[in-house]
C-alpha cells in the first residue's frame, strides 16, 4: 500500500464529528464568537472550533516580525466584556497582545473546544440533511447545523510573483512567516513593500544590518506617534480607580470617529492630516530629493494611514536606500530593477500584505443545491448581507465579512457588533422551530446598494489612489461606508423579515 493509499485509509476511519456549530479559526472573532455562544447556553458538545494552527491567536500569533504592534489604542482594541487595565503601552506589541488572547481563552475555558492543527478545506450544505459538512485537511468530517468562519483577511500573506525568485541563494520570507532561525546581523538587506508592516520593521532591524534596501511603489502616509511605556502610576489609576479605564476608551472611540466623520463624509478634511504627515517627513529626512520620494501624491486615507515616530529615522539612517525602480527579476545574488541595475542582497524580506479581495478564493464552499459560493462571488463580487450573511447560503456566517472592515477604528469594536448578531441569527432559528435561515436576495441588495453608494463619497474612493481596498473591478469590498456605530445600528437587532427560515 502506497503512503497516499495509507493516509486515505486512515482517513476513511474517522467518525463523522456532530455538532451544533463549528466555528472556524481562534483569533479576536473565533474567540469572541465561542464566548458569545457560551453565554447563549450551547454546552461542551454543541461546538467546536477549528484552528490550522497549533495555538490560538491567529494575526497576533502569526505576526512576530521585529516592532509587530497595532495601531489602534489597546484600551480598545480589546474585547468590550473583557478589559485589560494594565496595558504596557497605548499601542500594544504583539506579545502583549497575543498574551491577552491566551488569557481570554483560558479564563473561558475554550482550549477544551479547539481542535488544533485542523486547516479547514471545504464545507458542503446537504439539502436534505440541512447541516453543514465541513472537511480538514486531515480528513476529518464535522457535521454541524451553523458554520461561523471567524479567520478573517489577514491571514494570507501575499508574495508577488517575481521571476528568478527560486534562484535566490539567500533567504527570502513574508513578514508575516519571519524567519527567526536567519540572523540578519551584518547582512544586506531588501524590504519589498512599505505598508503597514514595514513601518515598523524598518526602523527595527536597521540598526543590525549592514545594508538595508527599502523597496517602495507608493508612499504611505505616516503620521507622527510616540509610543513610550506607559508609567506605572497611569496603570495603577486604570486599574484601581473605577471608570478611569472607561473613559479612556470612550475618548478614544470617539477620536477615532472623529478621523472617521472625513474619512467617510468629508474627505477634504484630511488635508490636515497631508500636512502632518508633511511635517513629519521634514523633521526626520534632510535630503529633499528622499523628501520627495516619500511624499504620497494622492489624498491622506485613500490608502491606510500608518504611525510611527522612528519610520523616516529608519529610511534617513545612511544604511537605507529607498528605490522606487520597479522590480524586473530576481537573481541568484540579489534584486534587477527596471533600470538595469542589479542590487546585491543576502535577505529579503516580503512585506507586501495579505490576499484581502480575493481571499474567499480559498475557501471552498457548496451551497444548496450544489452552488459554488467561490463562483458565484467571481460572477457577482463578494458580497453578503450586514457583512454577516448570504443569501441562500443557510446558516452561513462570516465574521469581518465583506465590507466591514476598517479604516479609522477598531475592528473588535465591529466583532462584537457581529457575533451578538450570530447569535441573534441562530437564536431566531430556535425559536422558529426551524433548521436554517438566510438574508433573501432583496434584503442583501438593498443593503449592498446603499453600501456601495455610501462607499462612492468616501476618500477611498475618491482620493486618488489605487489601495488594497479595491477588488480587480475597481470596487471597494473591504471596508464599511460609514462610522461603527451606524454599523452597530445595523446590527444590534436581527431582523426577520430580512430572512427566509427553512426546514420549519
Amino acid at each position: 500500500m502506497t503512503i497516499a493509499e495509507e493516509a486515505g485509509a486512515v482517513a476513511a476511519q474517522k467518525s463523522p464529528v456532530r455538532t451544533r456549530a463549528v466555528i472556524i479559526g481562534s483569533g479576536f472573532s473565533g474567540l469572541g464568537m465561542a464566548i458569545a455562544l457560551q453565554k447563549q447556553g450551547f454546552g461542551f458538545e454543541d461546538f467546536v472550533i477549528l484552528e490550522k494552527a497549533d495555538d490560538i491567536g491567529g494575526t497576533w500569533r502569526d505576526n512576530t516580525y521585529p516592532g509587530c504592534a497595532c495601531d489602534i489604542p489597546s484600551h480598545m482594541y480589546s474585547f468590550s466584556f473583557e478589559p485589560k487595565p494594565d496595558w504596557t503601552h497605548m499601542w500594544s506589541l504583539q506579545p502583549e497582545i497575543f498574551d491577552y488572547l491566551k488569557g481570554v481563552a483560558e479564563k473561558y475555558g475554550l482550549r477544551r473546544y479547539i481542535r488544533f492543527n485542523s486547516r479547514v478545506e471545504r464545507a458542503t450544505w446537504d439539502d436534505v440533511e440541512m447541516r453543514w459538512h465541513v472537511f480538514t485537511a486531515d480528513g476529518q468530517e464535522y457535521v454541524a447545523q451553523f458554520l461561523v468562519s471567524g479567520a478573517g483577511a489577514l491571514h494570507i500573506p501575499l508574495i508577488p510573483e517575481i521571476e528568478g525568485a527560486d534562484e535566490f541563494a539567500g533567504a527570502a520570507f513574508h513578514s508575516a512567516q519571519w524567519d527567526h532561525s536567519v540572523d540578519i546581523t551584518g547582512k544586506r538587506v531588501a524590504v519589498i513593500g512599505t505598508g503597514a508592516s514595514a513601518i515598523q520593521l524598518v526602523p527595527e532591524i536597521v540598526k543590525d544590518v549592514a545594508e538595508l534596501q527599502v523597496y517602495q511603489r507608493t508612499p504611505p502616509w505616516v503620521m507622527p506617534r510616540p509610543n513610550n511605556a506607559l508609567p506605572e502610576w497611569v496603570r495603577r489609576t486604570f486599574t484601581e480607580v473605577p471608570g478611569t479605564r472607561a473613559a479612556m476608551r470612550v475618548a478614544i472611540y470617539w477620536l477615532h470617529e472623529v478621523v472617521g466623520f472625513g474619512m467617510t463624509k468629508q474627505p477634504e478634511l484630511l488635508r490636515i492630516g497631508a500636512l502632518l504627515g508633511k511635517w513629519n517627513i521634514r523633521r526626520s529626512v534632510k535630503d529633499k530629493a528622499l523628501r520627495r520620494k516619500l511624499t504620497p501624491d494622492y489624498r491622506a486615507g485613500c490608502k491606510r494611514i500608518l504611525n510611527s515616530d522612528t519610520y523616516y529615522r529608519g529610511i534617513a539612517n545612511p544604511k537605507t536606500q529607498v528605490i522606487t525602480e520597479r522590480i524586473t527579476r530576481m537573481t541568484r545574488d540579489g534584486i534587477v530593477t527596471a533600470d538595469g541595475v542589479e542590487h546585491p542582497v543576502d535577505v529579503v524580506v516580503f512585506a507586501t500584505g495579505f490576499h484581502v479581495t480575493d481571499s474567499y478564493s480559498y475557501v471552498d464552499v457548496t451551497g444548496p443545491g450544489g452552488e459554488d459560493l467561490v463562483d458565484r462571488w467571481n460572477r457577482e463580487g463578494v458580497e453578503a448581507h450586514r457583512g454577516v450573511a448570504v443569501a441562500d447560503m443557510p446558516n452561513l456566517f462570516f465574521l469581518l465579512g465583506p465590507n466591514t472592515g476598517l479604516g479609522h477604528n477598531s475592528v473588535v469594536f465591529m466583532i462584537e457588533a457581529q457575533i451578538r448578531y450570530v447569535a441573534q441569527a441562530i437564536a431566531a432559528v430556535d425559536k422558529a422551530r426551524a433548521q436554517a435561515v438566510a438574508p433573501t436576495r432583496a434584503a442583501q441588495d438593498a443593503f449592498n446598494g446603499d453600501l456601495q453608494d455610501g462607499l462612492a463619497k468616501t476618500v477611498w474612493n475618491t482620493g486618488g489612489c489605487r489601495s488594497w481596498y479595491l477588488d480587480s473591478h475597481g470596487v471597494n469590498r473591504v471596508l464599511w461606508s460609514g462610522m461603527t456605530w451606524q454599523y452597530w445600528l445595523a446590527t444590534r437587532r436581527f431582523k426577520r423579515d430580512e430572512y427566509r427560515f427553512i426546514g420549519r
